[in-house]
């Protein structure tokens, strides 16, 4: 037979070797070959389950993928909700700044009868009032909440810090000077009129050149007679040639005295701020006539008084 294909299956030994054999039969003879079912079975079901492995694989892919998708988005949700407390924190903190420099603004606007009388103190009183520590405080702030490895985020706290220590500094200085004008003598301590110079004068007991180591402020016996500062009350009691005598304690090595008092209205060790009644205007001690002697010490050493007192309006 030319060239005519025949097939034979035929199973051989199914009980020792299960064989599937392909046979063809040609001019130059048959040629047979076997496959073996033990084989052949696996490759099969293999090639079935495929689709189902297939599937399967995709499916836990899928699975994955939308686990990411969902952890990612939860970073993002916490990322966001972060950004936004970061930013309130920001723009709380920078309110905060704004409030701050506008309140030591106002308050470091003086009165100018006080910011003149400042002008006027000698250096080494005014070293002493502005020296002193920088800080009032500790410099934590909610920006802390802000991510370090943000570079935006971390440039504006960064920023805000160094304003917030400005101002401390700036606040400590605004203090410091507050204090330093509250010492500062700069009001009239009686109405009344001068009637005796700082310097050398004639004596009015003896007719003979003395030094005054103050200034006389002739007025109606009973008047009223003023701290001119906030300060200590460090005497109140007589003292010789000026009679009843208050003396005051103001800090930064500046000191006030009143003579010559009828009756005292303080008492030693008492604090006293600028403006409260210390004692009324009288004529005790070496005294001619009802006036207030009052001297003003800088450095424990006395100045012309008249070089810090303003207008006697504003002591009124």
């Amino acid at each position: 037979m030319c060239k005519v294909r025949r097939i034979l299956f035929s199973l051989h030994e199914m009980r020792k070797r299960p064989l599937i054999t392909f046979a063809r039969s040609s001019e130059s003879g048959p040629l047979h070959f076997s496959i073996d079912l033990r084989l052949l079975i696996p490759v099969l079901v293999l090639l079935a389950g495929m689709p189902v492995l297939v599937a399967i694989g995709a499916s836990w892919s899928s699975r994955a993928l939308v686990a990411d998708l969902l952890r990612k988005n939860s970073e993002l949700e916490l990322e966001n909700t972060s950004y936004r407390e970061a930013t309130t924190e920001l723009v709380a903190q920078v309110s905060a700044l704004q409030a701050s420099a506008e309140a030591l603004g106002a308050r470091a606007a003086l009165e100018p009868e006080t910011a003149r009388a400042i002008g006027r103190l000698p250096p080494s009183i005014t070293r002493r009032a502005m020296g002193g520590g920088s800080s009032t405080g500790d410099l934590s702030t909610p920006l802390a909440v802000l991510s370090a490895g943000d570079p935006a985020f971390g440039l504006l706290r960064d920023v805000l810090h160094i304003i917030e220590r400005r101002l401390d500094h700036a606040r400590s200085g605004v203090e410091r000077r507050e204090a330093l004008a509250a010492a500062t003598p700069s009001i009239w301590p009686v109405a009344g009129w001068l009637s005796s110079s700082f310097g050398t004068r004639k004596d009015p007991f003896t007719g003979l050149a003395d030094f005054h180591t103050g200034i006389d402020i002739a007025a109606d016996a009973g008047h009223a007679v003023r701290a001119t500062a906030d300060g200590t009350v460090v005497t109140a009691r007589s003292m010789g040639n000026y009679g009843n005598l208050v003396v005051l304690e103001h800090g930064f090595g500046i000191g006030t005295r009143y003579g010559h008092l009828s009756k005292f209205a303080v008492s030693e060790g008492q604090l006293v701020q600028k403006g409260d009644v210390l004692g009324y205007v009288g004529s005790t001690g070496r005294s001619t006539s009802p006036h207030l002697h009052y001297e003003l010490l800088l450095n424990d050493r006395p100045a012309n008084p008249l070089r810090l007192l303003g207008s006697q309006d504003a002591g009124r």
